[in-house]
């Protein structure tokens, strides 16, 4: 059997080689489609709406471990080598690296030809706000703000879980963060019902991002950017976002990239006013877009680095 690392590690590669293919039933649609009818059946059962959200959760990463424990002990029954297999194959599902950069590079590259129109439309993939009126700066912005957030939820944070418990590990993770993309919002609907979700990926996120901000700077650093100034900006303004994790990441992204970032955005028609992350000392542009996807994959290696250099150390105390 290979070791826990060359599993991550295979799996890191398939993803920058393969993606996610649209054809593929992938595990976070599965857990999404699950949540739904844990939902419906919770709040027919329970009159609480929060007792009815904590049961949901508490099912969603029930059915989830249960799963994911029966695909890795079945492949390792069928074949020695199954196990190995089938632990690649989940920690694949995983990361979302290369489409994460591939949404935004697409965004980019409508914006360098100058169409606005379908720039618009592909930055709406992988935002939540409306995205009809921006001009090239607010979709700049709002994709930059995109990726240094889904560094964390897409790569950083799942590469954490996988690094402590296996593919079983990256797994529980994803469900723990479909949850609050399913079910973490202040409206009347999932305010209460949303909550357990929200303060569960609160507190999974609560150490990868911050390990992921103290990395940007040194990314900015081989890349050539502004790697003081993010360092500057991240002691400054992490705590300048509505969740208390997003700052960290962009924050640093803010600074490593001389832009500002948040402030007002509309939602479902109504402006929501923001605090801002980073010094307006430029005009945000594409070419930030471009310089935030090289960061992203430069912080991404970087976590693999140190969860490799820290995971070899403790196999070296541990033996």
């Amino acid at each position: 059997m290979l070791s826990p690392l060359w599993h991550i590690g295979l799996a890191l590669l398939l993803d920058q080689l393969v993606g996610d293919p649209r054809w593929l039933p992938h595990p976070v649609r599965l857990i999404g489609a699950l949540q739904v009818r844990l939902e419906r059946y919770s709040r027919r059962y329970i009159g609480s709406a929060r007792g009815a959200g904590l049961l949901t959760v508490a099912l969603t990463l029930l059915l989830t471990g249960l799963a994911g424990w029966l695909i890795l002990a079945g492949a390792g029954w069928i074949h020695p080598l199954g196990h190995d297999v089938a632990a690649v194959l989940l920690l694949y599902t995983c990361f979302a690296a290369r489409d994460l950069a591939r949404h935004a590079s697409a965004v980019q590259g409508a914006l360098a030809r100058g169409d606005l129109a379908l720039a618009r439309q592909r930055v709406a993939m992988i935002v939540g706000r409306d995205t009809a009126a921006l001009d090239e700066a607010g979709v700049s912005r709002a994709g930059v703000e995109s990726v240094a957030e889904s560094l964390v939820d897409g790569v950083t944070a799942p590469l954490f879980y996988a690094l402590i418990g296996g593919p079983l590990g990256a797994l529980l993770y994803k469900a723990v963060n479909t949850g609050d993309s399913m079910f973490g919002y202040k409206n009347e609907q999932y305010r209460r019902f949303g909550w357990a979700a929200a303060r569960l990926d609160d507190l999974a996120n609560l150490v990868p991002a911050r390990l992921t901000a103290l990395l940007i700077p040194l990314a900015a650093l081989l890349l050539g950017l502004h790697a003081k100034a993010s360092l500057r900006i991240l002691r400054r303004d992490r705590h300048c976002h509505a969740s208390p994790n997003s700052g960290y990441p962009e924050a640093a992204v803010a600074g490593a990239l001389g832009v500002q970032l948040g402030g007002g955005a509309s939602y479902f028609g109504t402006m929501v006013s923001k605090p801002t992350l980073g010094d307006a000392d430029q005009p945000i542009t594409a070419r930030h877009l471009r310089q935030a996807v090289h960061l992203m994959l430069v912080t991404s290696a970087l976590f693999v680095g140190l969860g490799t250099l820290v995971s070899g150390a403790v196999s070296v105390l541990v033996g």
